[in-house]
């Protein structure tokens, strides 16, 4: 650019001293001899000098363009490194904290341990406990045969009597210590169950942690070459995908909210839950009650709740995915210990016109014994004002609340109310959302995850 203002420069000079000579003066020795140009020459050298400025501004007008767009390139990049070094700061705290944590709980291993020690000892001293009772009543029954053997000839002396009185109070006295031993181990075991469990909660979670952050500095290089790319790749790489695992294998790792557009449909906002074998689509989450399932048709149909949070994608939206073909339901679900349970179903949703009827095949068993596909492939979808299931006389739907596939109320109902604990009366545990083959009918479950991905994420996995 530099180069171009300094030739521009020297035309200018040229052409000026052109016009000086032609407007100007001529030296000769001492003497001035005054030149006048003709006005044509004068018209030549003016339309010269204009196209000159012309094209001097339409340069300087493209470069500050070129300046802009390089300016705005190097802002996104700066924002992006930026939000990258923030989650690294953020991600090697939570590894402080966690360690902090297994330093915490390597002291309460060391206080379980010496708590079972003393358990242990304990149980010892109630082992020769017992065993001195025992000696204590075979001594009252040899006495007991001795009174009642007949011999009323021999009578019990006083010495006797208060020696068996003594017995039986030690007796008593034991029987009482020992109930209060076997409480109190009972009431110890259950604390060392709890902290157990959630001691390897924590550990899971810094698992998880530990094996996320190798992963940064990928994430970072793959940021960094999503900047550098062409306009002619930006424009390809803009194209929607049509779920999460194509998203999955345009390189995103990141869980979170994306638009995804299933083929024929129309785009919509889906929660892309990534995992080392690819990306699933969740089309439904429970975990806090924040959000109310016990909704209309129209609700189910077309979505509702927080996609961060708890959430129903929506009817429509998951038959848009399922008539793409090939796809394999999750369902995952979490009780009040912590134990998760998963299964696998080969999945089909018909459209509205089948009431969104549900076609399942058992696929891979995973640890969770199977609720749905008995009565419930080829069941379509109710709602409290809508009610499909043509095997009960009950509108199931507002008998148990919340829309789901039921058939004759079934086995299953993952969308009904949440409770936070058991509550008392047995309709109202029976409203609950329950898996009836694992905690039981009236167990209402902490959490459940249900997500979709194409069946080749089963062989990456395999």
């Amino acid at each position: 650019m530099k180069l171009t203002l300094a030739a521009l420069a020297l035309c200018v000079a040229f052409q000026m001293e052109a016009a000086v000579g032609f407007l100007g003066f001529e030296r000769k020795g001492k003497e001035n001899k005054v030149q006048y140009a003709s006005w044509d020459e004068v018209n030549v050298i003016a339309h010269g000098l204009l196209q000159l400025g012309h094209g001097l501004k339409e340069h300087v007008d493209k470069t500050k363009g070129q300046i802009k767009d390089i300016t705005a390139k190097l802002s996104s990049f700066n924002s992006t490194v930026a939000e990258l070094g923030r989650q690294t700061q953020r991600l090697q705290e939570e590894g402080e904290v966690l360690k902090a944590r297994a330093r915490g709980l390597e002291d309460r291993e060391s206080l379980v341990l010496s708590v079972s020690a003393v358990l242990k000892q304990r149980a010892e001293q109630m082992e020769k406990e017992e065993g001195s009772v025992r000696q204590l009543e075979g001594k009252v029954d040899e006495l007991l045969r001795a009174q009642s053997s007949g011999l009323s000839s021999v009578s019990v002396s006083s010495s006797s009597s208060s020696d068996i009185h003594i017995v039986q109070k030690l007796l008593e006295a034991q029987d009482r210590r020992i109930d209060e031993l076997v409480e109190r181990i009972k009431q110890q075991q259950d604390k060392l169950d709890k902290q157990n469990g959630h001691i390897r909660n924590l550990q899971s979670q810094l698992e998880q942690r530990k094996a996320a952050s190798p992963k940064l500095r990928t994430i970072l290089r793959h940021k960094v070459e999503e900047t550098q790319n062409t306009s002619a790749e930006q424009a390809d790489s803009s194209e929607l995908p049509a779920d999460c695992h194509m998203l999955f294998l345009r390189g995103q790792r990141l869980s979170g909210v994306y638009k995804i557009q299933p083929q024929a449909s129309q785009p919509f906002q889906a929660y892309c839950e990534m995992t080392a074998e690819g990306g699933w689509t969740v089309i439904q989450r429970r975990q806090d009650g924040a959000v109310d399932f016990d909704q209309l048709w129209q609700a189910y149909k077309n979505g509702f709740g927080t996609l961060n949070g708890e959430f129903w994608l929506g009817l429509e939206q998951i038959h848009a995915l399922s008539k793409q073909g090939g796809y394999v339901l999750h369902v995952q679900l979490t009780d009040w210990n912590d134990q998760v349970q998963s299964l696998e179903y080969s999945f089909r949703l018909g459209g509205e016109e089948s009431s969104y009827t549900l076609h399942l095949q058992e696929g891979s068993p995973g640890n969770l014994e199977n609720a749905l596909s008995t009565g419930s492939s080829g069941l379509p979808f109710s709602t409290r004002d809508r009610d499909s299931d043509l095997k009960s006389d009950i509108n199931c739907a507002k008998h148990l609340t919340g829309g789901w596939w039921f058939s004759s109320c079934g086995r299953a109902n993952l969308n009904g109310k949440y409770f936070s604990s058991v509550p008392r009366q047995r309709h109202a545990r029976k409203q609950g959302m329950f898996w009836k083959t694992w905690r039981g009918r009236y167990y209402p479950l902490k959490s459940t995850v249900m997500k979709l991905a194409p069946v080749e994420i089963e062989h990456d996995s395999s």
